[in-house]
Order: C-alpha cells, then structure tokens, then sequence
C-alpha cells in the first residue's frame, strides 16, 4: 500500500458577518408586582383592586392583547355606562394598533377586529335586563372594569353563562375584573372576592349569599367537586412608579376625607360611608389564631333565628381584659335543640363558663310547652339572657365602640378577632347606621353576629365575671337561679 502524506488543510475563510443591533419597542410592560401578577393570573375569575393609581385600567387593557391572533378568541369588555367606556376606548387606541399591526376599531359597533379574526367588543351593561343584549352570545374572555359600580351581582354572575369557547380553539375562559372599594356594589364584590380569603391566595369560588363553595350538581359525574377558583391581587398607587413618584397623586388622596381616603389611597375593603364602625381596621383588630391558657374564661353569645341566620361567637377574656373572639358560628335552618348539638360538639374540650342569648328566645309566644331557650337548656346547653331593656341596644353599640379603641396602657386594642372568623370580620364593618337614629345600627341590615357579640360585650363589665344574677333589671324573671330560666 503506498503512503500517502497528509497535509495540514488551509482553513476556510468566512466573510465577516456584520450584526445588526435591532431595536425593539415596547409598547406595554408591565409595572412588576400586582400588576404583572394579574397578566400571569390562571384563576377563572380575578378582580384587581385597591386603591386608585394602581395601574388597573392599562392591566384590563392589556390582558386581552395576548388572545388577538387567535381566530376563535371572541372577548367582551364591559363599563356601566357608554360615557365611563371613552377612556378605555381611548387607552385601547393608543395601545392595540401598535401591539397587533393591522387591527382595525369599527366606530360604530365599538369592536375591535384583528387580522386573524379575533374580537373585543367594548360594550356596556347598565341594567340588570342589560344583559340580554348579550343572549346567545359566547366569549372565552369577558371584563368588567369598575365591578362596584354594579349594585347587584347579577350582571356579573349571568354573563358567567356566555363565558364558553370550544375545545379546539386552545382559548382559556376567563373572567377580570377591577375596582377600587366604595361604590353601590361595594358589599357583594367585597363578599364575592376579599372575604373568603387572604389576598392574592386562590380560592374555590365561593356562593355570595351563604358563603358555601360552589360545587358541581347531584348527578353529574364531577359531582360535589369545587367548580372554579378566584383571586383578589389588591394593588396600591406605590405599585405604580408612573404615578407615584412625583408625589403629586398621593398628595390629591391625601387630602381626601377619611373615609375616601382610606379607600382611595390605601385600598381599604372594611371602610364605606355610613358604616357604623368605621375605627375598625383589619389591620390591628384582626390576628393570627393563638393557643388561648386554658386559666383564660371562655364564654359564648348567640343570636338565633332559624328562617334567616343564627350567629354565635366564643369569647376569651386577657388578664388585660382583652376580649379575643376566637371563634363564630353562622348557620341557617336549623333547629334550636340541633343548635344546642352543634355548639356542644364545637366547644367539647373546653370549658365555657356561661352563655348569654336573646331574650326573646324564653318567651312562651303562646305556646304550652318549653320555650326555645329551655330545650336548648335541657340539651345541657345552657344560657342566661341578654339585656334587651330600653337603651340596651345603644348601650351595646357604644361598647364595641370602646373595645375597638386602642388601650393608652397596653396600646392594644381591647378586642380582637382571629382571622378564622371571617363572617364577623365581614358583617362588623359593613354595618350600617340606622338613617333615623345614628345611635343604633340598620336593623335590616346583616347583623347576626353583631348582635351576638353586642350581648357578649354587655356581660364583661369592668367588675367581675361572674356577678351575674338570675334576677334580671331586664324585666327578666329567672324560674330557676341554678339553671337560670
């Protein structure tokens, strides 16, 4: 075989290649945190909200942008009135052009069409009968900017009905929302979205009346499982260095009445004009659950009604006479001597030193037999009754005023909530005054268990636990003084 020399091979020369620095623009990006939170957002329903400056509007704006090359996304975004729509109209305007080239705004629908055939339809709903404008309708994206402007939740609760999209399409269903707290819909959003749970935690969406989970019907095969899940991302004006930074916008809200102010600038959910608590912030009042000393007295305080709600809450009294209420009860339908059952289950490894319940609840009302108060008594769910004389219900009002104030000595407040209590926490802040006596609260309002802890914080007077007597001022006469009926 011949040898064959080798040679080192010359290398092959490239030309240089020149690169060229492209520069991208960036039509929208998100401020980090809150906002960036709501873009990235997976729930099914999520309401961004707080105080005013957050970014909310520019994020609702946004959010649809990702759906506009798909030629099955058909989207709806909805304001109270055509006049609240110019804005969004006009953010949109400055934004979708640029972001998705050759998409075209219909004046006269309020629609926008992109050059895959996708959809945003810019509408309003101001009526509840508003929404049969969008009968038969399906989107697999629809918004609502400015949810508390809504009194009711009906709107938001039919349009879930034309959320709906095909399998094939790949389109998520979603539905958004913003809002600042205050408004006419206060009440409902702050009980669909803030209550349930912590911000920015999911959560399966929960049934605004009763609170109970919504869940999949008797006989479908998903049967009792959880429906869908919601998010509160609560933002603030520092969330947004476009606006804050000068000092100018936080120096407008600050200059705002308290009550404004509280909504406005620090987004809070438990403050609404006319309510009869407004010192209550969940910030001080409300705390993380603690091992209560056994050496601590316990005590309970109901409020019963069985064709509406019965609120019941447990009560701890600090050696600093703190009072803790560390648990609640808010049942309907059920039966006084069930009742009974239920809370001496609940309290079953505790020692409860007294009851105290509606007067009202040992009278005989015609009847021959005992009275809802003795079979519950009986049950060995004992009480004594509430001071219901004349004035007793200012009287009580103005003692949760003075636990809710700040102690000069300990500088803590003489009452706290565990944050497992959360209809207390929701219903104590939304009460009402009553428009004909500013001393009392709205009887017609929501106000089961702040009854029943306005007949708890009646029995702690600064004496003594248990100087309690079974003859009563009231007008109560006590059959029994060991039992006490």
């Amino acid at each position: 075989m011949q040898d064959v020399e080798l040679k080192p091979t010359t290398p092959i020369s490239t030309p240089d290649i020149e690169v060229e620095q492209v520069q991208r623009e960036i039509i929208f990006e998100p401020n980090p945190g809150p906002q960036t939170d709501f873009l990235a957002s997976t729930e099914q329903e999520v309401l961004y909200g707080g105080s005013a400056g957050g970014g909310k509007s520019y994020a609702m704006i946004a959010d649809p942008v990702r759906y506009l090359n798909n030629p099955n996304a058909r989207m709806l975004l909805v304001r109270r009135s055509t006049e609240e729509l110019r804005e969004l109209i006009s953010v949109s305007k400055q934004l979708y052009p640029k972001a998705i080239p050759g998409i075209k705004f219909m004046e006269r629908d309020k629609t926008w069409v992109a050059p895959s055939g996708a959809t945003l339809w810019m509408s309003y709903l101001d009526r509840d009968d508003d929404v049969m404008r969008y009968q038969g309708q399906a989107f697999n994206w629809i918004g609502f900017d400015e949810l508390t402007q809504w009194p009711t939740p009906y709107p938001w609760n039919y349009m879930r009905s034309r959320l709906r999209t095909t399998k094939a399409s790949g389109l998520p269903l979603y539905m958004r929302a913003t809002s600042n707290p205050g408004g006419p819909g206060h009440q409902w959003v702050k009980k669909t979205f803030i209550d349930p749970e912590t911000p920015n935690k999911p959560f399966w969406a929960t049934d605004t009346d009763t609170g109970e989970i919504i869940c999949w019907p008797k006989g479908h095969t998903k049967e009792d499982e959880p429906l869908f899940k919601r998010r509160f991302i609560p933002a603030n004006l520092f969330d947004n260095p476009y606006l804050s930074d000068d000092g100018m916008y936080e120096a407008n809200l600050l200059s705002l009445p308290e009550h404004q102010r509280r909504q406005l600038l620090e987004g809070d959910w438990d403050i609404n004009e006319g309510a009869a608590f407004p010192e209550f912030n969940r910030k001080i009042h409300v705390v993380e659950p603690f091992d209560i000393p056994n050496n601590w007295p316990r005590f309970r305080a109901c409020d019963y009604g069985y064709g509406s709600y019965t609120g019941v809450v447990w009560i701890a009294v600090a050696p600093d006479e703190q009072l803790i209420v560390y648990r609640e009860m808010y049942v309907s339908k059920v039966l006084a001597t069930d009742l009974a059952d239920l809370i001496l289950q609940t309290e079953s490894e505790e020692k409860i030193r007294y009851g105290v319940l509606d007067s009202s609840l040992w009278h005989k009302r015609g009847d021959t037999g005992p009275s809802l108060a003795e079979q519950m008594i009986v049950r060995g769910c004992r009480w004594r009754p509430a001071d219901r004389s004349k004035g007793s219900r200012v009287s009580g009002k103005n003692e949760i005023h003075r636990r809710l104030q700040v102690d000069e000595f300990t500088e803590q407040p003489r009452m706290v909530i565990f944050n497992n209590c959360k209809n207390l926490i929701s219903q104590l802040p939304a009460i009402p005054l009553d428009k004909n006596n500013p001393e009392d609260v709205d009887t017609k309002s929501e106000d089961h268990l702040y009854d029943a802890l306005r007949y708890g914080v009646m029995t702690r007077p600064k004496s003594s636990l248990f100087d309690y007597t079974p003859v009563s001022n009231t007008g109560f006469q006590a059959s029994d003084a060991t039992f006490g009926y």
